[in-house]
């Protein structure tokens, strides 16, 4: 994993989760989603991607998150985002419409409570 980035990968029944922290850019971005997807199995029914630890996200790690949620769908696979409010990455995914189409969450709790 790049230097910029280390993702932390755990499962939980059929969630699989990766909190990311440190930064995703155009120089890591390919790398990272190849870990996300690499998490999942034909028995998971969603990602978690906690971004709580992300201090940056340039536009190709929000086209990796838009890539990998019409992934999922397609697989008929979910997408839930962990974004604090607090943090500039939320203002990001908003600007870009992410949050629009994604179900953010502000805590991985209530990410991995909601089961639609």
């Amino acid at each position: 994993m790049s230097l910029l980035a280390r993702v932390v990968e755990e499962q939980r029944d059929d969630i699989a989760i990766a909190a990311i922290e440190g930064e995703i850019d155009a120089s890591n971005a390919y790398e990272v989603g190849e870990r996300l997807r690499a998490l999942l199995t034909n028995r998971s029914t969603a990602l978690v991607v906690d971004l709580t630890g992300t201090t940056y996200l340039d536009s190709a790690g929000i086209n990796l998150l838009f890539e990998l949620a019409g992934e999922l769908t397609d697989r008929q696979q979910r997408l839930r985002l962990v974004v604090p409010a607090s943090t500039p990455v939320l203002r990001m995914l908003t600007i870009a419409g992410l949050t629009g189409t994604v179900p953010t969450h502000e805590t991985r709790a209530t990410a991995l409570a909601r089961r639609a």
